[in-house]
């Protein structure tokens, strides 16, 4: 399984997503072959900092958010 970071665009009314060209080639990934796709919507947590209200710093929360990430 391969993982890929990518930006959801605006075509027409729906959205798309690109397969990288490297990823393509190593899958052997073809025009019309059915792919399947997990997908996983990063949060943005900076709209949070000013709302929450905690004794930890804002430092201190990301610090912590980035540890869960590893």
């Amino acid at each position: 399984m391969e993982k890929i970071n990518t930006i959801a665009r605006k075509w027409g009314d729906s959205l798309a997503v690109i397969i990288p060209r490297e990823i393509v080639r190593i899958k052997n990934i073809s025009h019309l072959d059915s792919v399947e796709i997990t997908i996983e919507r990063k949060t943005d947590l900076s709209d949070l900092f000013g709302k929450l209200k905690t004794k930890k710093t804002a430092q201190q929360l990301k610090d912590e958010s980035k540890d869960d990430w590893n």
